[in-house]
């Protein structure tokens, strides 16, 4: 069985823009600087959670064409039939470039990910974008159950 680790480093370019799997460029700072400090769904996120939440995931970066960090996400996958999409974000002087669409769009056509049937992502105002990568509203959400549970602070 493959690990997420171990998975080949997949890349696509949309104007100039590289998406990349590679772990080794990723900018752990600046995504954890973002997600802590700017994000509404992972404000206050601790560093070495973050750090654990990568090491469980397939991070997607998007790099501008000058090699700046320009993008971000997560999938979180058993490799075979489910992925949550997650920590989508793009840094404010690299949006409006379609960057979390092609992002949605293209990491659904990883080798790697060619089984899975059922994608998820959770949003409180982008819909329009991921609604152009493919997504929509689950069909029945009263299937659908969560367990919400208050951080602790250590």
């Amino acid at each position: 069985m493959t690990s997420l680790a171990d998975l080949p480093v997949f890349e696509a370019v949309h104007d100039g823009y590289m998406l990349s799997t590679d772990r080794a460029r990723l900018d752990v700072d600046q995504i954890h600087r973002y997600l802590s400090e700017e994000s509404y769904w992972a404000r206050g996120l601790d560093r070495a959670l973050l750090e654990r939440a990568l090491a469980g995931s397939l991070p997607v970066a998007i790099y501008a064409p000058n090699g700046d960090f320009a993008a971000f996400a997560r999938v979180v996958t058993d490799l075979a039939v489910f992925a949550y999409l997650r920590d989508v974000f793009t840094l404010p002087d690299h949006r409006g470039r379609g960057l979390a669409t092609f992002l949605a769009t293209v990491i659904q056509t990883h080798p790697e990910l060619k089984t899975v049937s059922n994608w998820m992502l959770a949003t409180r105002d982008a819909h329009a974008v991921y609604t152009k990568a493919g997504f929509a509203p689950v069909p029945h959400p009263e299937y659908y159950m969560s367990i919400r549970k208050p951080t602790e602070s250590p």
